[in-house]
């Protein structure tokens, strides 16, 4: 984790702006999120302002009024940053920082700013600083930005924008940004190639994949700790799981599955990100069962997760059969839980018990009923069956076994010779 020097916290003004159909109190809610993030970042957020807008001004993004207005903010607070909570052009960032005279970056700089500071695995190093480079590399016209300017490396110290990649203190020009983004997207592509062989390797073992997903911060590493022991890096902060840990989880049946915790999610992910972590997040729409972890104390829960949902779409997982487990009971109870989700507290262990029945009852459902004649000399046969699947009746012939049982589509080809048709 990137250490931050806490003698030194950057002065923020917050930025909303409310477009039909948004309401004030919208703008509010996501404000209120911005300013946890700004927070995780290293800084504080000590003003805000907020605007009406139909569209957003091509050069200011505010209009011409309201930014003189956020000049005379800042200076009240003596800001040295200013966060929208919109993501800028680069011509809107280069003309909003002449006219303010101090730094304004946006939601996705912030996040990708968390993003480098808990980076802890070579492969999640390299996704977050090709997002970053990703995201620089239209904004270098007009700027004289060096790699000096960027503190040193991902772990550096520094203000929100500037900490992660570095390699020298010569000035950064495009072709040798465009070099060093070839040469991470190669990198990856290894990391890649390794993490997909894991993934076939957990294939082969015939045991199904539970993916806990959902909002950052929802406390799906407690949970995965509750469940298996896994003794993952839990804190209060958001984003403070970035690299995927998958687990063995006994369910209440006896059935073993895979359990994964993934990173978390959270509204408007920036694209550069769900670029660069494509390979971790494929883990999400290889599973068989999504746990989606929810904050039932949010008030904006059901925002959260319809977030959450909108990523999984926009990653290829939004078909991914899904469980909604509500946490925190121990907080707040949900006011309105859909169908077929579960409450529990990962804290205190509330609901748990539940939750592994749910997703053993999920599990079951996945896999295919196939009826089979096993002759008695294949006591062999009968045996494996037993030992892959769920046996729903058993009754014995002359010469044969009449089994009916649950099987997931790769066993159920395995034992295709003996399916009654």
């Amino acid at each position: 984790m990137a250490l931050i020097d806490r003698t030194f916290r950057e002065r923020i003004v917050l930025v909303g702006t409310a477009v039909p159909p948004e309401t004030l109190e919208d703008v509010d809610a996501n404000l209120d999120e911005l300013a946890l993030l700004v927070d995780t970042a290293g800084a504080d957020a000590l003003a805000r302002v907020v605007q009406r807008l139909n569209h957003p001004d091509p050069a200011l993004f505010l209009g011409r009024g309201k930014a003189e207005e956020l000049h005379q903010v800042c200076l009240g607070v003596d800001a040295d940053t200013v966060v929208f909570d919109e993501e800028l052009t680069p011509a809107q960032q280069r003309n909003l920082e002449k006219l303010l005279g101090r730094t304004a970056i946006d939601r996705t700089a912030v996040i990708l700013d968390i993003f480098a500071q808990h980076a802890h695995t070579q492969q999640g190093k390299v996704q977050v600083e090709l997002a970053q480079l990703r995201y620089r590399l239209p904004r270098l016209r007009g700027r004289q930005m060096s790699l000096s300017q960027q503190r040193g490396g991902v772990g550096a110290g520094g203000a929100i924008g500037n900490r992660g990649p570095g390699e020298t203190q010569l000035e950064v020009d495009r072709r040798r940004l465009l070099r060093r983004i070839a040469r991470l997207e190669h990198e990856l592509a290894d990391l890649r190639r390794t993490r997909t062989t894991e993934l076939r390797s957990r294939r082969r073992s015939g045991l199904p994949t539970v993916t806990l997903v959902g909002y950052t911060n929802a406390g799906k590493s407690t949970l995965l700790n509750r469940l298996t022991a896994a003794g993952v890096l839990v804190e209060d902060r958001l984003f403070s799981t970035l690299d995927p840990t998958t687990r063995r989880l006994t369910l209440s049946g006896g059935e073993i599955v895979l359990l994964s915790d993934t990173v978390g999610f959270v509204r408007k992910l920036p694209h550069q990100l769900v670029a660069a972590f494509r390979s971790t997040l494929d883990e999400v729409a290889s599973a068989d069962l999504l746990v989606h972890v929810v904050d039932g104390s949010s008030p904006v829960a059901a925002a959260q997760v319809d977030a959450v949902r909108e990523v999984l779409g926009e990653i290829g997982a939004g078909d991914v059969p899904t469980l909604i487990a509500y946490n925190k009971s121990d907080l707040a109870k949900p006011e309105r839980p859909e169908p077929g989700s579960v409450v529990i507290s990962a804290v205190t262990g509330d609901g748990i018990d539940s939750l592994l029945v749910a997703i053993a009852d999920r599990i079951r459902s996945l896999n295919k009923v196939v009826e089979l004649r096993v002759p008695y000399e294949r006591g062999d046969v009968l045996a494996a069956l037993h030992r892959a699947g769920e046996i729903l009746v058993e009754t014995h012939e002359d010469d044969a076994t009449l089994v009916r049982a649950r099987l997931d589509q790769a066993d159920a080809a395995r034992f295709g010779e003996f399916c009654v048709s």
